[in-house]
């Protein structure tokens, strides 16, 4: 090992500063993706495993007397914990209000409970005397893997006059406690998968048919008009057929198919080809007369179907009545695909970049049509980043912002983590202000959120591995990591036991839930690699920014009540 060392320490010595930083970072991180991609019976560290390998790469630096600069690192650290929670929000922004008005507050509630259960543990352990307050506070940030806590901690203990060498305690405790609070994390969710003995994929049907059940699913209907009280009517008359849900995409009249609109007027024997909820079908059936005995079908006549991409930033935000596309083009929206959720297109429905289109009509209109929309592949996986920086910058703006609550000694911020996430999720509902859209293709947004992660724990690693090391060899680190593992599991199996045993949530909603109040990436990164599912970032996103707050004044307060 000490040629090793040696040899390491001269390559590094010859490079000038940032790239020593690169290559450092670069092989940390491949050597702990790697690592995490190794599982015995099928679990593994996943992308925790760059954290370990950090806490190794940095103590071989240290043996070799290697050092970085601390500015460049804390750079590089932070930029990418905003690159990883941004991407988070702008991905589960669109779903995110709607999923808080759903299940917010029982999500928020178990997250209240985590929280609340660490902060009372942590208390106690103080009272009893296992655990000096300065130590205690490391523990509970390191426990519960949150790094905005520990810098809560320093910030409290210097307005209340603490001296240096409780000072530096709570950093000791925090690199001690950190690695198996994100361990914790991952096994608290396998403990959960296997107690309850839960199978991962049905999970994510299940919460994809939840997720499509809120919006009913549309079916079609070829009706014949049998009711002669309809006879001579306007189509935009009829109530059923004009903004309640069913939406009437072809006629077939005289022998002839052609797009209606809503001065078309009906006659007896005219058929209808009606996309609706089968529920508001039938009470259409029940109006016009029957169903017909053969599907009207596009081929063979001049009419045509076609998907079209939503990408011309002009239509943003406008309502497809606002468009007037049945009479400026002759044409009609039959169904609008957004985010994989079949919508009934109303007339009042405003579109959204990404939204997909099934447009009914000739092959001429459709093509002027696809101009209006854009219907642009290569638009649809560009990133747009201006908008992607913009996004950035108010979220550190909004994390720099003190909150002065009464009784506090230092004034709280949401941070480098809770303000870009908090910004991303606004961003991502709104989707777009004039020509900014805040869309971002699935693979990009992956990419960004990977990159974020792995730097920020391959550095926080590389800076805890010299001072984890010789914590652990003094011995004075042992006591530290067991009352560690104690605050990090029993509000994690705690909450978990209950969201599954008592409130019957999914399992990957509880992922999320568990990951987002300990304020854990890794943990939403293990959740993510388990299937492929929105789940576990939309409950993540839930209950994150109740958590931070609750982390960051948790430290606070146990200063104020035990110093």
């Amino acid at each position: 090992m000490s040629a090793f060392t040696s040899a390491f320490a001269d390559i590094l010595q010859a490079m000038p500063p940032i790239a020593r930083v690169v290559l450092m970072l670069g092989l940390v991180s491949a050597a702990g993706v790697a690592l995490g991609h190794i599982k015995i019976r099928g679990v593994g560290l996943g992308i925790g495993g760059v954290l370990f390998s950090g806490i190794a790469g940095g103590h071989i630096a240290k043996q070799a007397g290697i050092a970085f600069n601390p500015e460049m690192m804390d750079f590089i650290r932070d930029f990418g914990l905003i690159l990883f929670v941004y991407t988070i929000g702008v991905q589960v922004g669109p779903g995110f209000f709607a999923a808080l008005r759903r299940t917010g507050l029982a999500l928020n509630g178990l997250a209240l409970l985590m929280v609340g259960s660490s902060i009372l543990l942590t208390a106690a352990l103080v009272s009893s005397g296992s655990l000096s307050l300065g130590s205690s506070l490391g523990v509970f940030a390191g426990a519960v893997t949150n790094a905005p806590a520990l810098a809560a901690t320093q910030q409290v203990l210097t307005e209340v006059g603490a001296d240096a060498a409780v000072m530096a305690l709570p950093g000791l405790a925090f690199a001690v406690t950190y690695p198996f609070g994100i361990a914790g994390n991952l096994l608290a969710m396998a403990a959960v998968r296997i107690l309850f003995r839960i199978d991962p994929e049905a999970e994510a049907a299940r919460f994809e048919e939840c997720r499509r059940a809120e919006v009913s699913k549309l079916e079609t209907m070829d009706l014949a008009v049998r009711n002669p009280e309809l006879a001579g009517k306007a189509l935009g008359s009829i109530d059923l057929l004009c903004g309640q849900g069913v939406v009437a995409s072809r006629l077939l009249c005289d022998g002839k198919l052609c797009v209606p609109h809503d001065d078309t007027r009906l006659k007896l024997g005219d058929v209808l080809h009606v996309v609706g909820p089968r529920q508001k079908l039938e009470q259409v059936r029940a109006l016009l007369g029957q169903e017909f005995e053969r599907p009207l079908t596009t081929k063979g006549t001049d009419l045509k179907w076609e998907r079209i991409v939503v990408t011309n930033n002009g239509v943003l935000g406008k309502s497809i009545a606002a468009l007037n596309l049945q009479e400026a083009h002759d044409v009609v929206v039959s169904r609008v695909n957004r985010s994989g959720v079949e919508l009934v297109p109303t007339q009042a429905l405003k579109l959204q970049f990404g939204d997909i289109l099934t447009v009914i009509g000739r092959p001429a209109s459709l093509a002027a049509v696809g101009q209006v929309f854009g219907n642009s592949a290569r638009k649809l996986q560009q990133v747009e980043m201006i908008p992607l920086f913009l996004g950035i910058a108010l979220g550190a703006a909004l994390g720099a912002i003190p909150i002065f609550l009464p009784g506090m000694p230092a004034p709280l911020r949401l941070g480098l983590a809770g303000g870009p996430l908090i910004v991303a999720l606004i961003l991502g509902r709104v989707g777009h202000v004039g020509p900014l859209v805040w869309f971002m293709p699935p693979a990009a947004n992956l990419a960004l959120r990977e990159i974020g992660i792995v730097l920020f724990l391959a550095v926080l690693g590389i800076a805890s591995g010299d001072r984890f090391v010789a914590t652990l060899a003094s011995g004075a680190g042992w006591p530290w990591m067991i009352w560690g593992v104690l605050v990090t599991l029993v509000p994690l199996l705690l909450t978990g036991l209950i969201a599954r045993g008592l409130m019957k949530l999914n399992f990957l909603t509880i992922c999320g839930v568990l990951a987002g109040a300990q304020t854990n990436p890794p943990g939403l990164a293990y959740a993510n690699a388990l299937v492929a599912s929105e789940a576990p970032a939309l409950a993540y996103a839930t209950v994150y920014p109740l958590a931070m707050c609750l982390r960051i004044l948790g430290p606070q307060i146990l200063v104020l009540l035990l110093w």
